[in-house]
């Protein structure tokens, strides 16, 4: 299938208005709420907003939330998810990112890419005629940010003057946090290692957003200090899948920023546990956090299901 209009594309963050961002989490309550009470009374998805439209799910990297929930997605608004592996295209063999983003346009009416280089997926998408999305690349998250904040209003209502502290690496989740939470008038706080800050480009544009939110940015070394009062303290794995090779030699610069009960006394006393998942007990956070009462980690993984559903909505109108 080919189009003339320019396709909307979920590349990152900034690919939305802070409106659209609301929109779109607005969306995601109102579709959780309906499958909620279609569940209860197990009668069938009666949503249509993909009907007769496929969706291409293509991971170069391995996946279980981001796989299972995309394909419940479209399957639930009514559209067929086909998903392949770098195996299973030509892209294993030599075939250009480009040409595979030009053909597959000809064939499904969105492109969902879960792979290593941001580059990658902005050169596919630039050769697309259909909207493509972000799954993960090295360089954001961006739909798992609307997860977390999904997650987070349901906690804790408006975002403005709320408050959200990721500790560890610099990395593609804290990335979509700070770009998402700056938009909405949250306030994010980054604690790092020295030598694992986010990305300083990411951060001005960040500041950029908060100056016109209201919302504050802090990136620190002082864990402790990033901590306190916050309303929800979030981290992640030490190693990214591709950092496996760093993964030992990580383990000693990193332990210092393990989220334990006594960091999280630090924040406020209704203060959310969230991580993204895949979770390693013992290294970026301790049992009694991750399987504690504070914890939100199962209704954040819930939420990318939700979240993504209103997002290929608004894509494909």
């Amino acid at each position: 299938m080919t189009t003339t209009a320019s396709p909307r594309h979920f590349l990152g963050v900034d690919d939305l208005s802070s409106e659209q961002l609301l929109a779109v989490l607005d969306l995601a309550e109102e579709l959780k709420a309906d499958r909620a009470a279609r569940f209860a009374s197990r009668a069938e998805m009666a949503r249509d907003e993909l009907r007769g439209r496929t969706v291409a799910l293509i991971f170069e990297k391995p996946s279980t939330r981001t796989r299972v929930s995309f394909q419940v997605a479209v399957s639930e608004l009514g559209g067929q998810p086909l998903t392949l592996s770098s195996a299973e295209l030509q892209l294993g063999r030599g075939e250009t990112i480009a040409d595979t983003g030009a053909v597959l346009s000809r064939y499904v009416h969105a492109i969902v890419v879960r792979t290593f280089g941001q580059d990658r997926l902005d050169e596919l998408a630039a050769n697309a005629s259909v909207p493509v999305v972000n799954a993960l690349t090295d360089l954001e998250h961006p739909c798992q940010a609307l997860a977390d904040l999904q997650t987070l209003r349901a906690e804790h209502g408006e975002l403005t003057g709320r408050t959200l502290t990721y500790v560890g690496d610099g990395n593609n989740v804290a990335h979509s946090l700070l770009l998402a939470g700056a938009k909405l008038g949250l306030s994010v706080r980054v604690a790092h290692p020295a030598g694992y800050a986010p990305d300083a480009t990411i951060v001005a544009r960040a500041e950029t957003h908060a100056a016109a939110s209201g919302a504050q940015v802090t990136v620190t070394t002082d864990v402790e200090a990033a901590v306190t009062d916050a309303d929800a303290v979030y981290t992640d794995v030490w190693a990214s899948m591709g950092q496996e090779d760093e993964a030992e030699a990580r383990l000693e610069v990193f332990a210092p920023y393990q989220v334990t009960p006594a960091l999280m006394a630090r924040a406020a006393d209704d203060a959310i546990f969230l991580h993204c998942l895949p979770a390693h007990r013992g290294e970026e956070v301790g049992a009694e956090v991750i399987d504690g009462p504070s914890a939100r980690v199962f209704d954040q993984a819930e939420n990318r299901l939700h979240a993504q559903k209103a997002l290929l909505a608004t894509l494909l109108r």
